[in-house]
């Protein structure tokens, strides 16, 4: 049964948690937080600055979690480092007479783990500013208002699980002779052939990062197409990109066995296939959630079938006071959709904002893709299914970018709206090419306001610009 507070008409006290109910003793803090990565920060930080006594427990030596540490920052890193090795090549078509004397890969890492190691430490002092304490060890739920950290039991009126997922590895014989995302950020040199397997913007992304810098990719897919669930156009441009690029792209393949032969890497399929002679292989076939130590049987907490914790629209578990954000919870596992839950979560129950939660439509991503992509809101197909096939319009545009005239390698933009209505109102919206992740964060905003075809219109053109197509669109 929910607790008073997953109520948006129920009063929100700062002070409720700490002094507990009537007769009973006081907890030693009003949060605890499970989990040091992007949402559990950002729901201690902000719990904080609203005044609540907030304990954060991380079991790694280092806070930040996936994406500071094995995600987001050091992946753009590497996705910068790898959009030079193309301006690099774009240069002659501007009058640059530039000789490449190769690229130092191990260069490149250190200075993106001295930059991922200032992150780190900033953690510790902004959190420390807003009165959270922090504790390494590995914690477990002892009951629901109470957790061990390595035998010491701390207490709190409200408990958040936010441990986040880990990469899959497949069960396949000779499966530990590959990594995963994990793996590719603790390269210290380049290699020289690599296997990616997978379909998701992971596998998407690393290949393409590696292949710019001038490793011999191959990229294993279990279908036809990759990224199935983003819009067709996306899809298909990026796939005929990265085959531009060089990718060589094997449909089809599904990994069965993994060996070693003459000092490389074999990878056999179940149609007979074999994939040899690289130097590393990556598995990039999905994550999961990293519920398994969390101890959710003694609060009386059950995942799904996939093993993420299910929550109300307050990201509350059937467990009165035990909340969770993040991967954890199976939900746009983004970043920024974490701190986004785990900002409001706090707001509601210590900033006296009721009611305040996360909306999870129209969330924007970007695929850091080579070019990258943008998309929010419905694709063609999904809006087709929810709406119907006559009352959606689709509008789309395909050209080649100024910046890519005058290169060798014309890399094509392509974008895509697609409204429902007599108003046409705008339910997504999809870019491919250059600056598509810049492009995208203002669109969405007018999404989200509920933009429709005529205000696209209406909006006065930013000349020469990619993005002005999305307001000239006919």
């Amino acid at each position: 049964m929910p607790s008073s507070n997953a109520d948006p008409d129920a009063p929100a006290s700062a002070s409720a948690s700490s002094t507990g109910p009537a007769g009973a003793p006081s907890h030693e803090h009003d949060l605890i937080v499970i989990g040091g990565g992007s949402g559990g920060i950002a729901t201690a930080n902000r719990a904080g600055m609203h005044g609540a006594k907030v304990l954060l427990i991380e079991r790694d030596e280092r806070l930040g979690g996936t994406c500071v540490n094995r995600g987001c920052v050091p992946k753009k890193v590497m996705w910068y480092g790898a959009n030079v090795a193309h301006m690099l090549d774009d240069a002659p078509g501007y009058g640059f007479a530039l000789e490449r004397k190769g690229f130092d890969w191990h260069a490149l890492v250190e200075k993106r783990e001295a930059y991922i190691r200032k992150i780190n430490d900033a953690y510790g002092g902004y959190l420390g500013g807003n009165g959270v304490k922090i504790l390494h060890g590995h914690a477990r739920l002892d009951g629901a208002g109470a957790v061990l950290v390595d035998g010491v039991r701390h207490t709190a009126g409200r408990i958040l699980l936010a441990p986040g997922g880990a990469p899959v590895v497949p069960d396949i014989p000779g499966a530990e002779l590959g990594v995963t995302s994990d793996g590719f950020f603790a390269f210290e040199h380049q290699p020289k052939r690599v296997c990616v397997i997978g379909a998701g913007y992971i596998a998407v992304e690393l290949a393409g990062m590696l292949a710019a810098f001038g490793t011999e990719v191959t990229l294993a897919i279990r279908h036809e197409r990759f990224l199935r669930h983003f819009d067709e156009i996306l899809q298909e441009r990026l796939f005929e990109e990265m085959q531009g690029e060089g990718v060589d792209i094997e449909t089809r393949f599904t990994a069965t066995r993994v060996d070693r032969e003459d000092g490389a890497i074999a990878i056999t399929g179940e149609d007979g296939r074999v994939l040899a002679g690289y130097d590393e292989l990556i598995f990039a076939v999905g994550r999961r959630p990293s519920t398994e130590m969390l101890g959710l049987a003694s609060a009386d907490i059950e995942t799904d079938a996939r093993g993420y914790i299910p929550v109300d629209r307050y990201q509350e578990t059937k467990t009165a006071g035990v909340f969770a954000v993040g991967d954890v919870t199976g939900q746009a596992e983004l970043t920024p959709v974490a701190i986004a839950a785990g900002r409001r979560l706090a707001d509601r129950l210590w900033g006296g904002m009721q009611g305040r939660h996360l909306d999870y439509d129209l969330i924007p991503s970007a695929i850091f893709s080579h070019p990258p992509m943008g998309t929010v809101g419905l694709s063609e197909r999904e809006a087709r299914e929810r709406f119907g096939a006559d009352d959606v319009k689709v509008y789309t545009t395909e050209f080649t970018p100024m910046y890519n005239v005058f290169t060798e390698h014309r890399t094509k933009t392509a974008m895509k709206l697609v409204v429902t209505g007599a108003d046409e109102r705008v339910v997504g919206c999809h870019v491919f090419g250059l600056a598509a992740d810049e492009m995208l964060q203002g669109f969405a905003v007018a999404m989200r306001m509920g933009a429709t075809k005529r205000d696209f219109d209406d909006t006065v053109a930013i000349h020469p610009t990619s993005a002005e197509e999305l307001v000239t669109m006919r």
